[in-house]
């Protein structure tokens, strides 16, 4: 017991140095989504954003899906897995039979068996879910539950200081073409 627990606690130092190391927005989703679901050694992973309207969930990153489940539709909060945007992590067993799964027949023919879905927050407000696939039944452990939350919750807090870089990044490029661009200017009405 006290060795999966080691593990997961390696593990989460390995996801936090890879989201470290990405940098951009792109890079620490990207990053985010293929830890987890090596760690977690399941079929796949995402990130999915609630939008602003807090109607849709949208998928922002994935890792081991397919790009046609990726587009099967629009991603209704309230049907799939609702119980997650409310701040509780939900495992579903046989996601082919489960009632909160919106696209059941879907989700069978991607070959996706269970899904652990895993609230991301950010300063108290719910912004998405982490979800991980299993291609073979799997009940989800309570460590299982607390690594996919924990790292839900660096991803979010590595998701905001990615864009605040960013675009930190992007001012600070446009203010230096600004500077040259005056300089040479001034250099021409001298």
């Amino acid at each position: 017991m006290e060795k999966d627990k080691f593990a997961y606690y390696h593990r989460l130092c390995e996801v936090a140095e890879v989201v470290n190391l990405a940098g951009t927005p792109d890079g620490v989703r990207r990053s985010l989504v293929e830890s987890v679901a090596k760690a977690l050694e399941s079929r796949a992973c995402s990130i999915m954003l609630i939008t602003p309207d807090r109607r849709f969930l949208h998928y922002n990153a994935a890792f081991g899906l397919s790009d046609w489940y990726l587009g099967v539709g629009p991603v209704s909060a309230d049907k799939s897995i609702s119980e997650a945007l409310e701040g509780k992590p939900v495992a579903v067993l046989d996601a082919t039979e489960d009632e909160r799964i919106q696209y059941r027949e879907e989700t069978k023919r991607e070959g996706i068996a269970s899904i652990l879905s895993v609230p991301m927050m950010l300063r108290g407000q719910i912004i998405g879910v982490i979800r991980v696939y299993t291609g073979e039944p799997r009940q989800f452990t309570e460590d299982d539950i607390h690594f996919v939350s924990a790292v839900a919750n660096l991803g979010a807090i590595a998701l905001e200081n990615a864009k605040v870089y960013d675009s930190l990044r992007k001012e600070y490029e446009a203010f230096k073409r600004d500077i040259l661009d005056w300089r040479f200017m001034r250099g021409l009405f001298r």
